[in-house]
């Protein structure tokens, strides 16, 4: 019965979609946002009641750094349908989310707005901007870019670390060179093992090796299941909890570097003062 009342709801959208998506040359004053990452670049952007709706990982602490503004917004499953009866004058997504939602909506004659994942903090600025653009508020975009220039010009301005940081993520991955992390890391001042052992991208690191390379900090652990998993089995083995242990073990939230927002920077702050903190201890 789901299936075919699912299916009659299609075909009545492919119907009415080209009646009700006619693109407006205001400002979109009613915009749905569809992946986390856009989420909190759009609320960081949005004036005040233009953003009518994000997505339920918006609302989730353990995804979105912005989870409490998100509690007055409208929250979405990514279906076409939802979004259909929305009647949004714009649909921002991502390239890898969504696909089948972004095409239909795209057929109904929807404004749809792509935004692909974040490999650099030059195309976290370049995000800000183009969002300041898509949302007809370049003025906010403009003062978001220009702190993010500051805060960053400030981490920038203290001398780098000769520190070696490993990034050790759920189930044993590490990042690379060309990812959002590496950058994050080298805006810390610090150095990435994973950069320097040649890694490009997102890739595993047998914890034997993470312990021959003797790092002096390791960044991992994050967000507790509250019962053992196996994504978070090497956090609780011995030689992990050996090499980050005696205050070499950071914790961070993955919040801040899940999604390219002027946010991100907080990581880079947080590893900065850990590193600090580790070299005053010495």
């Amino acid at each position: 019965m789901w299936r075919a009342s699912r299916s009659l709801l299609l075909g009545a959208m492919v119907w009415l979609g080209g009646a009700l998506a006619v693109p407006a040359a205001e400002p979109p004053a009613r915009v749905v946002s569809m992946n986390v990452c856009t989420d909190q670049l759009a609320m960081l952007v949005a004036r005040p009641g233009q953003l009518h709706s994000v997505s339920w990982l918006a609302a989730d602490p353990a995804m979105s750094v912005l989870a409490n503004e998100a509690e007055g917004l409208r929250l979405n499953r990514g279906l076409a349908e939802e979004i259909f009866l929305m009647k949004p004058d714009l649909v921002i997504a991502g390239t890898f989310s969504t696909r089948a939602t972004v095409t239909l909506l795209q057929r109904l004659g929807f404004r749809v707005e792509q935004f692909a994942p974040v490999a650099s903090l030059a195309d976290i600025r370049a995000n800000i901007v183009r969002m300041g653009d898509l949302l007809g508020n370049p003025s906010r975009a403009g003062a978001l870019v220009a702190r993010f220039d500051a805060d960053l010009a400030a981490l920038r301005a203290s001398p780098p670390s000769d520190q070696m940081l490993a990034l050790y993520f759920a189930n044993s991955y590490t990042s690379g060179g060309g990812t959002l992390a590496d950058a994050v890391v080298e805006a810390s001042g610090l150095k990435n093992l994973g950069r320097e052992m040649g890694y490009e991208g997102t890739v595993k690191l047998p914890l034997e090796m993470l312990v021959n390379a003797e790092p002096e900090l390791v960044a991992g652990g994050g967000r507790d299941f509250g019962r053992p998993a196996r994504a978070q089995e090497a956090f609780r083995h011995p030689a992990y909890r050996a090499v980050a242990g005696a205050g070499r073990g950071i914790v961070m939230d993955s919040t801040y570097w899940l999604c390219g927002t002027p946010l991100t920077l907080e990581a880079a702050r947080r590893l900065a003062a850990h590193a600090d903190l580790a070299a005053a201890d010495e």
